[in-house]
């Protein structure tokens, strides 16, 4: 029910890549289906469906889930695109504000 955008320099496999890395240890989901440019990951906390498309320079990383935006997947889900390097050299990672900032 909810719909996030992010826009970074990685390929929409290292993308997705970094999505099997991150959000399996957060959230506790499963990748219950994959292909080249999209996949789909469930759990008890909800679906979330991502897709990378690569533009020029950038590739689109668009995020859908089964929640509101107020759930814990989607939050979860927003701190993952927040973690994707948009600019070259940028590390990515969390912000100022996020406690688990090392």
């Amino acid at each position: 029910m909810a719909g996030y955008v992010r826009k970074t320099v990685l390929s929409p496999n290292e993308a997705l890549e970094r999505a099997s890395e991150i959000l399996p240890e957060r959230v506790g989901l499963e990748r219950s289906k994959a292909s080249g440019h999209a996949a789909t990951y469930s759990g008890r906390e909800g679906t979330v469906t991502l897709s990378a498309h690569r533009h020029s320079l950038y590739t689109e990383v668009t995020a859908e889930t089964d929640r509101l935006r107020t759930s814990r997947l989607d939050y979860e889900v927003q701190k993952f695109l927040n973690c994707l390097p948009y600019e070259v050299g940028d590390r990515g990672g969390p912000g100022s504000g996020d406690p688990t900032r090392a």
